[in-house]
């Protein structure tokens, strides 16, 4: 498939994201976590160690709610508000939140057209949600909006390694063997084959720091994760 037609068919996918998150719901968190050998556990827990506590928090792409248990856990929010476009992955997050007895709205909407006022959270977060946004630029200056001044923008995202031997290993790894074992647990022919493309054609490190100077943010850092498969942003709304 030519690179042209690859990047057309991932903007159409994007369209319709909220279906197709609502098709592998039931396996998400499964596969996630014994494809990666149960590490994106830690890289949560990474990115919610450097978080300021806050009162109002926003998470965006909250999904099954891994983010928001571990950041309610670690008493970095005293309230949570998740938004995503899948139902189905809201529904088995609502009953992880329940089960743990922790108290979350989770509001069905579009991250790029958010349903909520200027300056109503004091933090916003998103693990491995940005690159499933059609326009990033739109949705970082969404998630500028929401925020208070002075309020703080934490978000988790994949990465490319930089050293050889082990971006070999990566590309295998999710050419190869993710798309595969994503197919054959999930049953799904095409979304495990999207995450991966989705993956490997984002932007990472300080191109994506340069969208969120564009989009309003000062104060931009990024740390990689474990050979930079992984990335933590953090940035700030200045007063």
């Amino acid at each position: 498939m030519q690179p042209e037609l690859k990047t057309q068919e991932i903007t159409q996918q994007k369209q319709h994201i909220g279906h197709l998150f609502d098709r592998i719901a039931a396996t998400y968190d499964g596969l996630n976590h014994a494809l990666s050998l149960n590490i994106d556990r830690r890289w949560r827990r990474q990115a919610i160690r450097r978080m300021a506590p806050a009162e109002e928090v926003l998470d965006v792409a909250i999904g099954t709610a891994d983010l928001t248990v571990e950041m309610l856990r670690a008493g970095k929010a005293q309230h949570v508000t998740g938004l995503d476009l899948s139902a189905e992955m809201m529904r088995i997050g609502e009953e992880k939140c329940a089960k743990r007895g922790l108290q979350v709205d989770f509001v069905l909407g579009n991250a790029q057209e958010m349903p909520f006022a200027d300056a109503s959270f004091d933090a916003v977060t998103c693990a491995y949600g940005c690159r499933n946004f059609s326009d990033l630029d739109v949705g970082l200056r969404e998630m500028y909006r929401v925020l208070r001044p002075g309020g703080q923008l934490t978000i988790l995202e994949f990465g490319y390694p930089t050293n050889r031997l082990v971006r070999g290993l990566y590309d295998a790894y999710f050419t190869h063997i993710l798309p595969f074992v994503g197919r054959l647990v999930s049953r799904d022919k095409t979304a495990y084959t999207y995450l991966n493309r989705s993956v490997k054609n984002f932007c990472w490190g300080e191109a994506f720091v340069q969208h969120l100077r564009d989009a309003g943010f000062r104060d931009e850092h990024f740390e990689p994760l474990t050979f930079g498969i992984s990335m933590i942003y953090s940035a700030k709304k200045h007063k």
